[in-house]
């Protein structure tokens, strides 16, 4: 429902100077003038586009991660298992920053953080509201990835969560769910940490020790182990 490309460019310059990669961002409809499943179709054609347009780009076609935080690290899992089913475009990582990744809103976790701050119950529950066309729609798994039937043969992840966020606990049972099937997964939870705090990484150590987390993470994943590597063939 809320932030742009304008909201998220200090981030993505960020991940692309320390993580030493291409990185583009996506502009997804949002709703509510585009409801479920608008965001999910277009985060997925923007994947494809970006696989068959890879020479173009400069990217390498073999070393595409796909990322977002909250709502865009639910787009980002879903892409996955998307891609997993369909053949393609290969996805060679997650980094999934306290994703949504349960419409059905009913983890420990959201009662106890409810008053935020910066996230609340309330304001989970008007946006999910929002997104969604009705509750059938909230146990699809391409709104709930944790809900899917078959986690197996999905990328390695990076998932990270914040202890004062209502999404904790469901971005860290994604990570477990991911485990259980077999696939590598790393979860960190930030203590004292709320939701968004990625965003904030001049202003809060927690901030500053997720994104150099994150970066070294993407670094490792597209083969960058050098000091000094250029890698902008990586997306």
């Amino acid at each position: 429902m809320l932030g742009d490309l304008e909201s998220h460019d200090h981030v993505c310059r960020a991940l692309a100077n320390n993580a030493s990669c291409v990185v583009l961002s996506v502009d997804y409809r949002l709703a509510p003038e585009h409801k479920f499943p608008a965001a999910v179709h277009d985060s997925f054609a923007a994947t494809q586009w970006i696989a068959d347009l890879a020479g173009e780009l400069g990217v390498d076609r073999s070393r595409i991660a796909v990322g977002g935080d909250s709502a865009g690290g639910n787009l980002a899992a879903v892409v996955s298992q998307i891609a997993r089913d369909r053949g393609g475009p290969s996805i060679a990582y997650q980094l999934l920053i306290y994703p949504s990744t349960d419409m059905r809103m009913n983890m420990p976790s959201i009662e106890e953080n409810a008053d935020g701050p910066l996230l609340t119950k309330a304001y989970m529950h008007w946006f999910v509201n929002h997104y969604l066309n009705s509750d059938a729609d909230r146990t699809d798994s391409l709104a709930s990835p944790l809900l899917a039937s078959n986690l197996r043969g999905l990328p390695p992840a990076f998932i990270l969560t914040a202890e004062c966020d209502p999404l904790r606990d469901e971005g860290e049972a994604y990570g477990q769910h991911l485990r259980e099937a077999g696939v590598p997964v790393e979860v960190q939870r930030y203590e004292g940490m709320p939701h968004g705090f990625f965003s904030f990484a001049a202003a809060l150590d927690g901030g500053r020790r997720a994104f150099a987390d994150a970066t070294s993470r993407l670094r490792s994943a597209f083969g960058l182990v050098e000091a000094g590597r250029s890698a902008d063939s990586s997306a």
